[in-house]
């Protein structure tokens, strides 16, 4: 009994460290972060690993029941979250930081950082349609012990994800300006090719249903 259930959190924290993917998220929020002081980048991290455990709590407690309630299949969300995600992509690739998350005007410091931390970090980078689809696959297969334990390993990993996020400064100041540009551009390319793949999967899911 207890050597089933090790065996069910160790998959649930490797299912959700692949998905997520610290190691290279971190290269993603150095990108995105690369203008922000060390003190900003460490309140972008707290705050959208945040809400990406918001997020993944709210699916992993009521995600069948919100995905019923708005009529919204798995298919919908992975291509609205591809079609989000190539757009950052695409911008970070041209060396630009996205208009989604870039507000016009100077005074508008915390509005920016803010945006950063909701869109692309929390969502679709941390708690994207993959996230979210492995969370209700976990949390689904049984009753509340599976949804705990769900809640209680993706926290886990939100706080090693922030450990990640805190060492990059280490990076930057290690690649230099250049460096960083040539990292902003690799991970543009990746997550473009990330949103193409969600689209793509997303549609042929949505081929299979109908």
């Amino acid at each position: 009994m207890i050597h089933d259930l090790l065996g069910h959190i160790l998959t649930v924290f490797l299912g959700y460290f692949a998905i997520m993917n610290p190691v290279a998220n971190t290269a993603v929020f150095i990108g995105l972060t690369a203008d922000e002081t060390a003190q900003k980048k460490k309140k972008i991290a707290r705050k959208s690993l945040l809400i990406a455990f918001c997020v993944i709590t709210t699916f992993a407690l009521l995600g069948n029941a919100i995905f019923h309630l708005f009529g919204i299949t798995l298919p919908a969300l992975r291509v609205t979250g591809g079609i989000l995600v190539f757009l950052i992509g695409y911008h970070m690739l041209n060396g630009e930081r996205s208009k989604m998350h870039k507000p016009r005007g100077e005074d508008k410091a915390d509005e920016e950082d803010a945006d950063v931390a909701v869109s692309p970090l929390a969502v679709p980078i941390l708690a994207g349609p993959g996230t979210i689809a492995t969370t209700i696959n976990f949390s689904s297969t049984g009753g509340w012990s599976e949804s705990l334990i769900t809640v209680a390993m993706f926290a886990l990993l939100c706080v090693v994800t922030y450990f990640f996020f805190v060492s990059g400064e280490k990076i930057v100041r290690y690649l230099g300006r250049g460096g960083i540009n040539i990292v902003t551009r690799l991970m543009g390319l990746i997550l473009a090719v990330i949103g193409v793949q969600m689209l793509i999967e997303g549609v042929a899911g949505a081929i299979a249903a109908s």
